[in-house]
């Protein structure tokens, strides 16, 4: 009959115990041979991983900056064409009768 304690003692118990145990049972002892060859994969692709996780990091950190900088421009845009910003506030371009200035029949600025 086959041991199944190998992932109980792996996982609740100290190494020491599970170390004994392996000595003693030719069952757990192929479980954690081939645990370990797991590990061996697991901390070769592990750079790979972390590589990965950098250039994620670093897509993230583009398309913030990239959307800063949509965001700056857009406001500066808005901010500096009068026309966009009356629009956006008061829902039409403000005129300079609007304004309160003296306007002729042309709605032109009148100047005396």
């Amino acid at each position: 009959m086959k041991c199944t304690k190998y992932e109980s003692l792996f996982i609740f118990r100290d190494e020491s115990e599970l170390q004994e145990h392996i000595k003693n049972c030719p069952d757990c002892k192929a479980e954690h041979e081939k645990m370990q060859k797991v590990s061996e994969l697991l901390g070769e692709v592990r750079p790979y991983f972390m590589q990965e996780k950098k250039n994620h990091a670093k897509v993230k950190l583009a398309c913030a900056m990239l959307a800063m900088f949509l965001c700056t421009a857009a406001l500066g845009v808005i901010n500096f064409n009068t026309d966009i910003s009356d629009t956006i506030r008061f829902g039409t371009p403000l005129s300079a009768e609007d304004l309160g200035l003296p306007v002729d029949s042309y709605g032109l600025l009148l100047v005396e």
